[in-house]
């Protein structure tokens, strides 16, 4: 699995101008599921969104989790992060689990962080999405269940 991390002030996603989702301070994730991943990938993954610790402390250190703040998480499906563009100029998605496999990983994914007690929104699986967001700090990351 391979996401991109977003700190937020707050972000939504659109499909076809209807908002779907819609989170107020908290984290934009962004999935891409990769051919192979599984329970053990997925287990990591989600550890690793609730439990690192990018928000501020009282001293304004990154040392807070999700779970300490409360913040809210939108979980965006997107398969280009596992496309590969070390060849030519378009990028390849050989990498990339179809979506028969990596829809049910995606939703175990939301069904892991919603059983916690963070407020979870969602985009659509396979649907062209629309992500406004407004960085806070700006703190992107990228993480990754695969060195």
């Amino acid at each position: 699995m391979k996401g991109v991390i977003q700190r937020v002030s707050r972000a939504e996603v659109r499909v076809q101008g209807e908002v779907v989702g819609r989170i107020g301070r908290g984290l934009l994730v962004l999935i891409g599921i990769e051919k192979g991943d599984g329970a053990r990938e997925l287990d990591w993954f989600s550890d690793k969104v609730i439990h690192m610790r990018i928000f501020e402390d009282s001293a304004g250190k990154m040392n807070r989790s999700a779970l300490e703040t409360s913040a809210e998480i939108l979980v965006v499906s997107q398969f280009t992060l596992v496309g590969d563009l070390s060849r030519g100029r378009r990028p390849g998605f050989e990498r990339a689990a179809p979506p028969e496999e990596a829809e049910p990983l995606y939703r175990a994914f939301v069904e892991r962080l919603q059983q916690g007690p963070l407020r979870i929104a969602t985009g659509r699986f396979r649907e062209f999405m629309e992500v406004e967001l407004v960085n806070d700090g700006p703190v992107t990351l990228i993480l990754e269940s695969r060195p």
